[in-house]
């Protein structure tokens, strides 16, 4: 190896960061720990016997077309399933709006390669979902943070935050927010709020990019709209995935954007991987056009919804009264608040001596802030694992200054 070979990297491999979330879990390894640390969907919900079914008859039928490379847009039937399901929902959008990816992570970075230039500035959430926060900052960008409330990012905050940066001539490329069942918050924002950011973005002539991985996983409340659906001037990117409603290992995802904006992303995709893979595609497709996803949908929703009833009952019973948390209606994650002279890291390692997990805060605050927080995943453990999880984390807690 050379010894100069540090000098040959370039300065985005310089800007890159490891997953914090990735690598604490190498310390959940350990022989009967329980984690809530990952988010990850159950595999119990994976509709395995179907997927069987249908790879056969689109090995058999269509293997000309699912073997072969595909279109960079995406397959055209999985494009024509989405958009019609989009449609249903209230959205304005043909298959011009729409271009499949490898997963919403690729989204995330083609909006850096569409978008972001060194050192530009992105108005992200405090907290924020980290995968985002690290596909931003690779492009050398200032992440600019904007405090949450109960139902979300700010609109007052955002307001103050445009305003400042305006007076000193800046100007973010856009505005990142995951209106429902935020990652990591678990709160979703009402469609007052949603309304509320799009004026303040209009009002600064901001994109608003839009992550939306878990929105169908509502198993309380309302429906809420699309901020994609709210704005009328068309100035909202939307991403979505099916890591979390259908089957993680497909890497399928989506931009839902302005067609001059679509093109800018397949353009990207060109030079990125060529094409999402046919195979997986046109199985999804299939899969949707039978009528499997929404019944498998609507058991995953059941199933994940006890699951959340399950460890509220638990927080309730078995934790401190000092600690506080979210309430989801959907999706897989709430967050916990300690008090502020306690630090989340400090707890981690010793609920990893309790053999229980999750993910410390300060990792999901682009300025390093919420070290007294930390995310908590209920969609992977069974149920005894999570009462007996949430008594060992609770048990953590009460000791931590021990």
């Amino acid at each position: 190896m050379y010894q100069d070979l540090e000098k040959s990297f370039s300065k985005m491999t310089g800007r890159m960061k490891k997953s914090a979330i990735r690598e604490l879990l190498k310390l959940t390894k350990k022989p009967g720990l329980i984690s809530f640390a990952g988010g990850l969907p159950a595999p119990c919900t994976f509709p395995s016997e179907e997927l069987i079914e249908i790879s056969k008859e689109v090995l058999t039928n269509e293997a000309g077309l699912a073997l072969q490379y595909g279109m960079t847009e995406g397959d055209d039937l999985l494009r024509e399933q989405l958009t019609s399901r989009y449609q249903k929902v209230g959205l304005p959008i043909t298959k011009e709006n729409l271009v499949i990816t490898t997963s919403s992570q690729q989204g995330l970075d083609f909006l850096g390669r569409v978008f972001l230039n060194e050192g530009d500035k992105v108005v992200v959430g405090l907290p924020s979902y980290l995968g985002g926060l690290q596909a931003f900052s690779m492009y050398g960008v200032e992440l600019v943070g904007v405090k949450h409330d109960e139902f979300g990012m700010s609109a007052d905050n955002l307001e103050k935050t445009l305003s400042e940066m305006k007076e000193k001539g800046e100007k973010p490329k856009f505005v990142y927010v995951i209106p429902d069942f935020q990652n990591p918050a678990g709160v979703t924002m009402p469609e007052n709020r949603r309304k509320e950011i799009i004026a303040v973005a209009h009002k600064y002539e901001v994109l608003i990019v839009e992550d939306s991985p878990y929105r169908e996983l509502r198993f309380e409340g309302k429906d809420q709209p699309t901020l994609y659906q709210l704005d009328e001037k068309g100035t909202t990117i939307t991403l979505g995935t099916f890591s979390k409603i259908f089957v993680p290992g497909f890497r399928i995802g989506w931009v839902i954007a302005h067609p001059d904006i679509v093109d800018k992303f397949v353009t990207v995709k060109q030079a990125a991987d060529l094409c999402t893979p046919a195979f997986v595609q046109r199985i999804a497709a299939r899969y949707m056009e039978k009528g499997y996803f929404e019944k498998n949908l609507e058991k995953t929703i059941k199933m994940y919804g006890h699951k959340k009833k399950v460890m509220m009952d638990c927080f309730k019973q078995y934790m401190p009264d000092f600690v506080r948390w979210t309430d989801p209606e959907g999706g897989l994650f709430l967050f916990v608040y300690l008090p502020e002279n306690m630090d989340s890291e400090k707890l981690f390692l010793k609920a990893i001596e309790n053999d229980v997990a999750f993910v410390v805060g300060h990792v999901f605050h682009c300025d390093g802030s919420g070290r007294n927080t930390f995310r908590m995943n209920f969609s992977f453990c069974d149920e005894d694992q999570i009462i007996e999880g949430v008594k060992r984390l609770a048990e953590a807690i009460k000791t931590y200054n021990d």
